[in-house]
């Protein structure tokens, strides 16, 4: 898909309506000579002409290019259905997305002194330079919606020879699904099933950071039998570990149903690459994916610098 730039826009303050220039220059911080440049997530904004003609009809006036102090003006994408992570890539320049929208600053702003309303805290969105060059009105911009890869790896020595159905991977990857299909997200989800051997388990993961998995999800292994050897396996190689989600999930099921502490699944990072060890049983999974669900997004934004709330 293309985006078409409209017009480049530059304040030399903070809370002010930008002004349209003939062409501006992305380093590495940003817009040069623009008031919101930095070392920071957020330092191109970009606002749609969509938002901009919906917005005007509101305010019953046009609005100028740069009135909501947008660094780029555009259209062809509706930039609030957009996600942090996809890109934009010019023939000079890419950008990163960052951040969706933002707070209002009410009376600070200027737009909103004049009409009591403005559309860039809900429909502007943000980036950060990551190729500079420059860039002018006209100029044509490709999107690249950021892929997430999810690997599931179910461990079971009857479901690896087909004795046994897997029901577990399945779960994992419906709950995936269910949470993501909703969103303005793509995902690429990559599922395995192998025997409860460390060799086969740490050949697999390996291989998955390798590929540049955003995160690797395992189900099985993590009780106390002599072939549990998952949590074994992938500890060691965590470069980072993540232990309030596991600890939780267990206070929390294990308060009812105290087989559920017995679990000795970890979490963490290994590489760029999200690890979570989940039980086997289809009742547990579910139960782990609900609250796993809720701080994914936003691990893997944290792990690329990204603060978004």
């Amino acid at each position: 898909m293309e985006l078409k730039i409209l017009s480049v826009n530059i304040s030399k303050e903070k809370g002010t309506v930008k002004h349209p220039v003939d062409e501006i220059t992305l380093n590495h911080l940003g817009v040069m000579d623009d008031a919101h440049a930095g070392p920071w997530h957020r330092q191109v904004s970009m606002l749609g002409k969509e938002s901009v003609d919906r917005f005007s009809r509101e305010a019953g006036r046009p609005i100028a290019f740069g009135e909501f102090a947008e660094n780029l003006t555009t259209e062809g994408i509706e930039l609030v259905k957009t996600s942090p992570l996809d890109r934009f890539s010019g023939e000079n320049v890419e950008l990163e997305v960052t951040q969706i929208g933002k707070a209002c600053h009410g009376s600070q702003c200027a737009i909103f002194r004049e009409v009591g309303n403005c559309v860039m805290p809900k429909e502007g969105i943000f980036a950060r330079v990551i190729r500079q060059g420059s860039v002018k009105a006209g100029d044509v911009l490709q999107y690249k919606p950021r892929i997430l890869r999810i690997h599931v790896v179910t461990l079971s020595d009857r479901a690896s020879k087909g004795i046994y159905q897997d029901r577990s991977g399945p779960a994992i990857i419906h709950k995936l699904n269910g949470h993501f299909d909703p969103k303005p997200r793509n995902i690429d989800i990559k599922h395995s099933i192998i025997p409860d051997d460390a060799s086969s388990l740490s050949v697999l993961i390996e291989k998955s950071i390798y590929d540049d998995a955003d995160v690797i999800i395992t189900t099985g292994g993590t009780g106390i039998g002599p072939r549990d050897i998952t949590v074994e396996t992938i500890k060691p190689m965590l470069d980072k570990e993540i232990p309030g989600i596991m600890e939780m999930i267990r206070m929390k099921y294990g308060a009812e149903k105290p087989n559920a502490l017995l679990s000795r699944g970890v979490a963490g990072l290994i590489g760029e690459s999200l690890v979570y060890t989940l039980p086997g049983g289809v009742k547990a999974v579910n139960e782990y994916m609900e609250e796993i669900l809720k701080t994914m997004e936003h691990l893997i934004y944290m792990r690329h610098g990204l603060d978004v709330h």
